[in-house]
């Protein structure tokens, strides 16, 4: 998959980046720094676009085929991620369409759940932009 999310920085008590342990489907393929979106019942699944939940970014990849069904989401740290549309600094940013990109958060957002994180510089779209997440 492109535009993964890249590590800039990673905070956190060992800077690991705080990872957090979900649980996902056995048959998921997903690509270390994919985008993560979470369930009720602290599931995750590869983002699939605008507006999803916002749970951090795979730790590490994990194919279809290891019947593994749990993943760790990287929630702490400054990462390098693809801007969807222009960007200011500070802007707060949520996903977009398609998945692995950000955009700034829509106006009339009543769920701070899938806020990702904040705009570190200003871009256009489609350049990568520096973004502060901390969830």
């Amino acid at each position: 998959m492109a535009r993964e999310a890249v590590k800039v920085e990673q905070y956190g008590q060992n800077n690991d980046g705080q990872a957090v342990r979900y649980t996902c489907a056995s048959n998921a393929a997903i690509a270390k720094g994919t985008f993560l979106k979470f369930a009720d019942g602290r599931v995750a699944s590869a983002s699939t676009g605008t507006g999803d939940m916002f749970a951090g970014f795979a730790a590490t990849a994990k194919s279809a085929t290891d019947l593994s069904t749990s993943i760790s989401a990287v929630t702490n740290g400054i990462y390098n991620l693809t801007a969807s549309t222009a960007i200011i600094a500070g802007d707060l940013l949520q996903t977009a369409v398609p998945g692995n990109y950000v955009m700034p958060l829509a106006a009339n957002t009543s769920s701070k759940a899938i806020v990702v994180g904040v705009a570190l510089d200003s871009v256009a779209a489609t350049e990568s932009v520096n973004v502060r997440v901390n969830l």
